[in-house]
């Protein structure tokens, strides 16, 4: 007769022993007197995934920081707005222009919420650490949707491909950007419409419309998803909301903070080269898709899932997104590179989840093959693609290597005073906004304007230290750092600052040049 804890110890195998059966795909049976193995608790294991991709892509950064890689434009611009938040004032932006306040180039008053931790820790490291852990987190709802609705192992297939996506990739590697804040936003929201979760998915998604202008139409994309699949009320309000929020901003809110009384970015979304707006609307399709680039990073949009996100109608959440980019006339929007793809990647990888499980569920005797090689390709497209992108370069020699470049520009760095004022060449900048005001060498943009390359007009320099790099490092996407005026201008403006408004070389060293502002001459003019 067995006793209970006989029935006990049974009991306990049999549960750890126990798999979910899957219609058409038998369950695994345990070999005869073998010991069930001690697993990964399946609730940890979407986070583990994040602690790994934070180590990544911190890595990736804060190298890249160290090395002088990162620019003013645009790190040093997100931190000077962080900085005026963490000391309880607008974000007034002077590498943007003299009481530049950034609410007029963006609508992102949700950066507010990183002031807090940039109080405790004033660097410019605290941003780029703050995204890291806000595209890592976005792994969360994937790989935990993913393992609930596929398994295990393709829990860590769909982790990889999200992770390791260029898209994110491009992002990591290329300052901060607000959009951080709305990836894990978007993974969980696009996670919750697959799970038929509307209610949850409308309130990750409405707060969208604090990070960036263009969000608002994601949403309201997201809230048409519902009026079809879910709830049509609350899907109609929910995409009217996204609207109003938009034309709110874009019409209203942006005009009222930008110093110039526009949108900033306006111009992008103009006509272009054709002679009106309906002629505009009419070549709207082919604009699309031409130049080449456009329609190749259509497709690498997708490509970290196969292409089989677009069997899913979560891929629409994308739409808004891309019209926009590849209607616009600003050329760094068509492309692979910046930030401007890192929105996308959560609503590709849940795509490829939401494609893959309608196979999983299939009674069919190649539907679990079928699952299989999905991922492994969507594997392999992925690592093709990584050596492309930035966080190959954890395995090149010279991210790991300070040259005698980097400890010239820190040892001439370190001789400016906090506190102080300095015009600073891009690359420098984000060594000091922390402790310094800091303005762009030669000063950029003129009157507020952006884009504006108007190199006769220059204003003439008046903060108290000049610190200029002749010899940037190649970084990506960039292969010289000499933006946004070509090294003989930058030459010239430094040797003008000597020769006519009083500056005097403090030290020069490895093509790094310290000036700082004396008694100007008598006879020096006011412009030049």
């Amino acid at each position: 007769m067995r006793t209970f804890s006989d029935r006990w110890v049974g009991w306990r195998g049999a549960l750890r022993t126990r798999t979910p059966a899957v219609p058409g795909i038998p369950a695994p049976s345990p070999e005869p007197g073998s010991r069930p193995a001690a697993r990964f608790p399946a609730a940890l294991l979407p986070w583990a995934w994040a602690a790994a991709l934070f180590a990544l892509y911190a890595t990736v950064s804060v190298r890249r920081h160290l090395l002088i890689r990162t620019t003013g434009f645009d790190l040093g611009i997100f931190e000077q707005a962080v900085r005026a938040y963490a000391q309880l004032q607008p974000p007034l932006v002077p590498l943007r222009g003299e009481d530049f306040n950034l609410l007029g180039d963006h609508f992102h008053p949700a950066l507010a919420v990183l002031a807090p931790l940039y109080r405790i820790w004033p660097s410019p490291i605290t941003l780029l650490l703050a995204q890291a852990a806000l595209l890592a987190v976005a792994v969360v709802p994937l790989a935990g949707w993913a393992q609930r609705a596929l398994g295990r192992r393709p829990a860590h297939a769909v982790a990889l491909a999200y992770g390791l996506s260029w898209g994110v990739a491009s992002a990591v590697a290329f300052d901060f950007h607000e959009v951080a804040l709305a990836v894990p936003l978007i993974a969980y929201a696009v996670v919750a419409l697959g799970q038929g979760r509307y209610r949850a998915a409308v309130a990750w998604a409405a707060p969208l419309v604090l990070i960036k202008e263009d969000l608002g139409l994601t949403l309201a994309a997201l809230g048409a998803y519902v009026a079809w699949k879910g709830p049509r009320r609350l899907g109609l309000l929910t995409a009217l909301a996204g609207l109003v929020a938009f034309v709110v901003e874009i019409k209203l809110l942006l005009p009222a903070f930008n110093p110039a009384g526009g949108y900033a970015h306006g111009e992008n979304l103009g006509e272009g080269a054709h002679a009106s707006l309906l002629a505009t609307i009419a070549f709207a399709p082919l604009d699309a898709l031409r130049p080449d680039v456009k329609a190749t990073t259509l497709v690498l949009v997708f490509a970290p899932s196969a292409l089989l996100a677009l069997r899913s109608p979560l891929a629409l959440l994308a739409v808004p997104t891309l019209t926009w980019r590849m209607l616009s006339q600003n050329a760094f929007h068509w492309g692979l590179s910046f930030h401007y793809s890192a929105v996308l990647m959560p609503i590709v990888a849940a795509g490829l989840i939401d494609a893959l499980r309608r196979w999983r569920t299939a009674e069919h005797p190649l539907a679990a093959r079928h699952v299989r090689a999905s991922l492994v390709t969507a594997l392999a497209v992925t690592a093709v693609l990584l050596p492309s992108f930035p966080l190959a370069q954890l395995a090149q020699r010279a991210t790991w290597r300070t040259g005698p470049h980097v400890e010239a520009a820190r040892s001439l760095l370190a001789k400016i005073p906090d506190g102080a004022s300095v015009a600073a060449t891009n690359r420098l900048v984000p060594q000091l906004t922390s402790r310094c005001d800091v303005v762009l060498f030669p000063t950029f943009p003129v009157h507020s304007r952006l884009y504006r390359y108007d190199r006769s007009q220059l204003p003439r320099p008046t903060a108290e230290w000049i610190i200029h790099d002749s010899q940037p490092a190649p970084a990506w996407p960039y292969q010289a750092g000499h933006w946004p005026y070509p090294p003989e201008q930058q030459a010239a403006e430094l040797e003008v600052a000597q020769r006519r408004y009083g500056y005097r070389k403090v030290a020069e060293r490895d093509g790094v040049t310290l000036l700082k502002l004396g008694p100007p001459p008598a006879h020096a003019p006011l412009r030049h």
